[in-house]
């Protein structure tokens, strides 16, 4: 595989400013001038759309940002940042298959541009180049590094599984804690991954890495947390998607996981008889809505994002640093978790 990486030079050695934006820019200029053979043009044209579809790249900058922390940017940050951001794009091509998705973010899924064996090579083929990325990695930190990118690899298939079962269960059967362990699986370990894997990289003790994992691990649950509210609750000129989705297609949430918990046996008879009309029924979101704060669950579900992101910033307190190249960090967490999209 052949990679060039032009643009590193002046952000490893010419600066200190190792903000999201900044770190953004960088990867996206590298990221970019990514190679891919020609043939079959099929299969590549396809993934080079796949990685155009305008993601939020946090998970490859938390991995730079991991590493800045403690000590200049390396390219093996770079590196290890590609494999993230290939890994997590060959997730969502392979989830838009198992949801039979019509859409991501606005523009038609891989197996509904192309076709589905297609989108199953092109996931296939983005984790292979993933694994690449890591092989071509130079310094004495790369055995430890792919150790936690594969645990955290398999963990993501392993919550995606555990999803989909959930998915076919009865709602009685799904307790809140089994839905916090699927959802800290399939979403928040990569991101705890990518970020200790900078910090590997830029070599921090054992004691530090596991403090940012943990820091990662729950910004993560509390981002989710916070979208399953903004789904119900949120602004729809902000949050950019119809508000109540969920609700529509009776998708298990904490909002409703916790909902069953809280309400009375007239409340819980009302949210069944509510989520036994036809999945896509948009009268039964104003029922729903109504008994969410009946429920005080709205208001649950803003205690619980700031539990998750309180226990995050106190694990980034104890990280062996100084408190000014913790602040990257700091602001990254306040962009994801007080936001109205």
């Amino acid at each position: 595989m052949e990679t060039r990486f032009s643009p590193l030079q002046t952000i490893v050695t010419g600066q200190r400013d190792y903000s999201f934006k900044t770190l953004l820019a960088a990867f996206e200029d590298q990221f970019n001038d990514r190679l891919f053979p020609a043939t079959p043009a099929t299969l590549y044209d396809a993934i080079d759309y796949a990685l155009g579809n305008g993601g939020k790249r946090v998970r490859p900058v938390l991995c730079l940002m991991g590493n800045a922390l403690l000590a200049p940017l390396e390219l093996d940050a770079f590196l290890a940042a590609n494999a993230v951001e290939l890994y997590h794009n060959f997730t969502l091509v392979h989830d838009d298959i198992m949801d039979r998705a019509p859409l991501r973010r606005g523009r038609p899924t891989i197996h509904t541009r192309y076709n589905t064996s297609t989108a199953i090579l092109v996931g296939d083929t983005l984790q292979l180049y993933a694994f690449e990325y890591l092989n071509c990695m130079q310094g004495v930190h790369r055995q430890k590094v792919s150790a936690v990118f594969l645990e955290a690899a398999l963990a993501v298939c392993e919550g995606q599984q555990m999803d989909l079962d959930m998915e076919h269960m009865p709602l009685e059967a799904v307790c809140y804690p089994d839905y916090l362990t699927m959802i800290t699986m399939k979403t928040s370990v990569l991101l705890a991954a990518s970020l200790q894997m900078g910090a590997i990289i830029g070599g921090a003790g054992e004691e530090d890495q596991q403090h940012l994992y943990a820091f990662g691990k729950n910004i993560g649950i509390a981002f989710q947390v916070q979208d399953d509210y903004l789904d119900a609750f949120g602004n729809p000129g902000q949050f950019g998607k119809q508000v109540g989705g969920d609700i529509i297609t009776n998708k298990k949430t904490f909002l409703l996981l916790k909902a069953r918990e809280l309400c009375t046996p007239a409340q819980h008879a009302q949210l069944q008889a509510l989520l036994a009309l036809p999945a896509g029924d948009t009268g039964k979101v104003p029922g729903v809505l109504q008994l969410y704060r009946d429920c005080r669950v709205d208001e649950w579900a803003v205690r619980e994002k700031q539990r998750f992101q309180q226990i995050a910033l106190q694990h980034l307190e104890q990280v062996a640093v100084p408190e000014e190249n913790k602040k990257p960090l700091l602001e990254l967490a306040d962009l994801l978790l007080n936001r109205g999209h």
